[in-house]
């Protein structure tokens, strides 16, 4: 009796202990899930788990148009529209970068994460609105000019623009971690933002880029250019709003860094989706199609010379009557080439020494116009058959036009 009464202590214990571990866990997330990552599956933080969802269908759109460009590539026949694939892939590649750091704004942080935060968001942004900038400078050569730089020149401008935050990034990190030994979680919200000012700089000069877009007299690249401005325009909206609520809204609401995280992870999926919808699908979908005629052939010109178009009259079959009449009008045509040949060479040539006293003339050497064979040219015999008269052509007869 003893022995069964103390085997259920223990089990009572496990049973107690797994109940207090279910209550210091969050809800919604398994218990072998580390405390760092507790945001991307807590119910009673929805945001995180929306603004996850929201960025994970971002990446996966941002590496099927990255595949279907790739798959397409060899398909795009137009120079003017091969010449920036290279730079489509570079700003996918960004985009795919700003809805993967999203993720490390939704877990907690620490050293790492921290220093990846502080370097990622101003070098990802830049490296978009350099290949926005590369965007537009081609898109207004092509309106004014009609030809595009080529696409070595614009991969390297966009690579230099982004290369000038990199070392801004970097410096920052140097100064304020490795020599003054701080955390690098231990940062203002405006040293944060003073760090962005050369992407804001960047953002400002792609806008007023885009408006030259528009003006110009080849009018098919005026949709692009349009575009890049509406896609300008609204990055620029959601920085405003981000960097006011990120500065002001936490002191005006009182919330501390409670709505830090949020804010800023909320503005890079609403930047990436921004960048995918209003540039990258327009673009991809623009590369792809078809070129179009320049000058299509306007089949109502009449001034244009005709052209035979069929084989009619090669292969029309004429009849046995005419066949063999022509048959007949080439020895007549033979002879009468033979005799005016003699005639030239030789009476003609003496009559007219003999009686101008001059120079012979060398008519037998003047080419002699050759008879037309479409007009019909009756034999002996069918002019004894016709009582002596000339007979017209026969109704079959349509004339050939050749000499």
């Amino acid at each position: 009796m003893r022995t069964h009464q103390v085997f259920p202590l223990p089990l009572l214990l496990v049973i107690a202990s797994v109940a207090s571990e279910n209550a210091s866990t969050s809800r919604g997330c398994g218990l072998d899930l580390l405390p760092q990552y507790v945001s991307l599956c807590d119910l009673d933080a929805i945001w995180g788990i929306v603004v996850e969802a929201v960025a994970g269908a971002g990446a996966l759109i941002t590496l099927l148009l990255m595949l279907i460009l790739l798959v397409r590539l060899p398909f795009i026949k137009d120079k003017e529209k091969r010449r920036p694939v290279c730079l489509h892939f570079l700003f996918l590649l960004g985009t795919l970068g700003l809805f993967g750091l999203t993720f490390a704004f939704i877990i907690r942080m620490d050293e790492t994460i921290c220093s990846i935060r502080r370097f990622l968001w101003g070098v990802l942004f830049a490296l978009c609105f350099s290949c926005l900038l590369s965007q537009a400078w081609r898109v207004r050569r092509l309106v004014s000019q009609g030809t595009s730089p080529a696409g070595w020149q614009l991969v390297s401008l966009a690579l230099c623009l982004m290369l000038v935050q990199v070392i801004i990034a970097t410096e920052w990190l140097v100064l304020t971690v490795l020599r003054d030994t701080k955390s690098a979680c231990a940062y203002e919200p405006m040293d944060f933002v003073m760090a962005l000012i050369y992407d804001m700089v960047l953002l400002v000069i792609t806008l007023t880029q885009s408006l030259f877009t528009l003006c110009g007299k080849f009018r098919r690249w005026k949709v692009n250019g349009a575009f890049i401005l509406i896609t300008t325009f609204l990055s620029l909206l959601i920085w405003v709003v981000w960097m006011t609520m990120y500065l002001f809204g936490n002191s005006i609401f009182k919330q501390g860094d409670a709505w830090s995280d949020p804010t800023l992870a909320i503005t890079l999926a609403a930047s990436g989706w921004v960048f995918v919808i209003f540039h990258a699908i327009p673009e991809i979908h623009c590369t792809l199609l078809p070129p179009l005629q320049e000058n299509p052939p306007n089949y109502f010109d009449t001034s244009q010379p005709r052209m035979r178009e069929t084989a009619f009259e090669e292969d029309m079959h004429l009849p046995r009557a005419y066949m063999e009449n022509k048959a007949f009008s080439m020895d007549e045509h033979n002879a009468a080439l033979r005799s005016a040949s003699g005639f030239s060479n030789g009476s003609l040539g003496k009559r007219s020494s003999d009686s101008l006293g001059k120079k012979p003339c060398n008519l037998g050497s003047r080419p002699s116009a050759p008879f037309r064979s479409n007009v019909y040219q009756p034999t002996e015999m069918a002019v004894v058959l016709n009582g002596g008269t000339i007979p017209t052509a026969p109704p079959s007869h349509t004339g050939r036009h050749h000499w």
